[in-house]
């Protein structure tokens, strides 16, 4: 039995790194999502769209270093940490500017900027090298890679635990006699992380059930309100969409009694109207009550045009920020309360937070996605700046003077060379422990919780039992981290993501899915 356990364990290792979680999602971000950050930002237009900035395919060429003379010769890792270098890419990126109603000139190259290289990454000068090649280049044979040179420093990137996004997480306030509970979805959308919270409670003398949280707007708002900005204007069709179980809609129609009394209705203007425009005035009085919230004291088409944007961009982003996918998010919605609602009358139970069903790990590429896409916006604002600047001045503008490479670079590398990431998070990049080999492997292996350490959160720190094969239940620190910082287990793998569109194209195929 102990034979055959080791010789699974080194097949295992003949076809797995230690470290490939980092490496491989660092590969998927070089090679794929850099260029998709890029495609889907938004182009720079300039003098009310007289010029705009085009860009197209991105090169990023091996780590070489410029010397005082000018000279330029490849670096290598050893090189960087004896003289406190940055191992890092050059990137360069495809970019024109059209005038209107001119001929499209060609793309020209444009330096953009450094990126920080992982070592053993595909754009590593170390990647296929064996191990003789190594020791030539100055490096351990043994080392595994999976970590940055900044200014000399090694740093590791550790792997972020976070509850899965875009899904519907139901939980109970206080005790089930108090009656309240709580649906949340955390949507995101190209890096923007919208935070949905639907919450019932017992209402104050006379007040609705079921409110909503989303960003953007103040406070809590009914339901019902946003439900008839979404489209379902009519009484029926609110209750029906939300549920068939004769309880359920009793809840809903005394929200609706009381949100509409919010909302200022006149019943005797609504009876002269005919179905269709009765659908159209419940729908626009929803919205301006949203629009009253969101732009207080402005003219009243602002209010409803403002009301409008905020319900499309940040109410449910990971559905489509278009105004034609109000009704899904609306049925989304109602699905989400009647879920709530089961939580409610104990036919259905929270979940449990802790379920590693429930968690997400993100690993280096998805951190450096976040971190690049936030520094590429930074460079566009400022190109469009400088533009602005040649035409103000009456020079003829020019792409390669615009671009100011340190603006990319200094964003990246400060992030990594700190630890202060996007979004207000610190400690996300870390100096490598080099105590011990085994140190080393430790760290590039570590998972770590975003929960304050100063809360007892007793149940998060505990050993859940599907953690197992994935977590190692005795790695772990003592003291306010226990619990809260993790180790992968040895021969735990972390899976990549998928693109919904090929899932969805082969359950299509299968015949599950119409």
């Amino acid at each position: 039995m102990k034979k055959s356990a080791w010789g699974l364990v080194d097949a295992f290792f003949d076809e797995h790194n230690l470290v490939d979680h980092h490496v491989k999602s660092y590969n998927d971000f070089v090679n794929h999502r850099i260029q998709d950050i890029i495609d889907i930002t938004e182009p720079i237009e300039l003098e009310q769209g007289e010029y705009s900035v085009e860009t197209g395919q991105l090169e990023i060429k091996k780590p070489f270093t410029k010397e005082a003379d000018g000279s330029k010769s490849l670096i290598f890792p050893t090189e960087a940490r004896l003289r406190n270098l940055t191992y890092s890419a050059h990137m360069y990126l495809e970019m024109r500017l059209l005038k209107k109603d001119e001929s499209e000139p060609d793309f020209e190259k444009v330096y953009i900027g450094e990126l920080p290289l992982m070592l053993k990454s595909d754009i590593c000068h170390l990647n296929g090298l064996n191990k003789e090649e190594l020791v030539v280049k100055g490096e351990d044979p043994q080392d595994p890679g999976g970590y940055f040179i900044v200014n000399g420093s090694e740093r590791a990137i550790v792997t972020m635990e976070e509850i899965a996004p875009n899904k519907i997480i139901l939980e109970r306030i206080g005790e089930v006699e108090d009656r309240r509970a709580r649906a949340i979805v955390t949507s995101i959308k190209s890096g923007f992380r919208a935070r949905i919270s639907l919450e019932y409670r017992k209402p104050r003398k006379t007040g609705v059930f079921l409110r909503i949280s989303f960003p953007y707007v103040p406070g809590e708002i009914p339901l019902v309100v946003l439900l008839r900005a979404l489209g379902l204007s009519t009484d029926e069709e609110i209750i029906t969409h939300i549920s068939d179980d004769f309880n359920y809609q009793m809840i809903i129609a005394d929200d609706i009694q009381v949100s509409d009394q919010g909302l200022k209705l006149e019943p005797s203007e609504m009876e002269e109207l005919s179905q269709e425009e009765r659908r159209q005035y419940l729908q626009t009085s929803a919205i301006k009550y949203i629009g009253n919230r969101v732009a207080k004291g402005m003219t009243e088409e602002y209010r409803i045009r403002r009301a409008e944007d905020v319900i499309d961009r940040y109410l449910l982003p990971h559905m489509g920020v278009e105004s034609e996918t109000r009704a899904e998010k609306a049925t989304y919605l109602a699905e989400m309360t009647e879920m709530l609602l089961q939580v409610i009358s104990e036919t259905r139970e929270p979940h449990d937070k802790d379920h590693y069903t429930n968690k997400r790990l993100r690993v280096s590429g998805d951190l450096m996605e976040d971190l690049f896409r936030v520094a590429f916006t930074s460079l566009t604002r400022d190109m469009s700046y400088q533009l602005e600047r040649s035409l103000a001045r009456g020079k003829e503008p020019s792409v390669k003077q615009a671009v100011r490479s340190d603006v990319l670079t200094e964003n990246i590398k400060h992030a990594i060379a700190t630890g202060n990431w996007v979004g207000g998070r610190a400690g996300v990049s870390q100096l490598l422990d080099r105590t011990s080999y085994m140190g080393t492997l430790s760290h590039m292996r570590r998972v770590v919780s975003p929960l304050s350490r100063s809360q007892p959160h007793f149940e998060a720190r505990d050993l859940h039992p599907t953690q197992f094969g994935k977590i190692c239940p005795n790695e772990t620190p003592e003291g306010p981290n226990c619990g809260l910082v993790k180790n992968l287990a040895l021969m735990a793998k972390i899976s990549e993501g998928s693109d919904p569109a090929e899932i969805e194209n082969i359950i299509k195929k299968m015949g599950i899915l119409e």
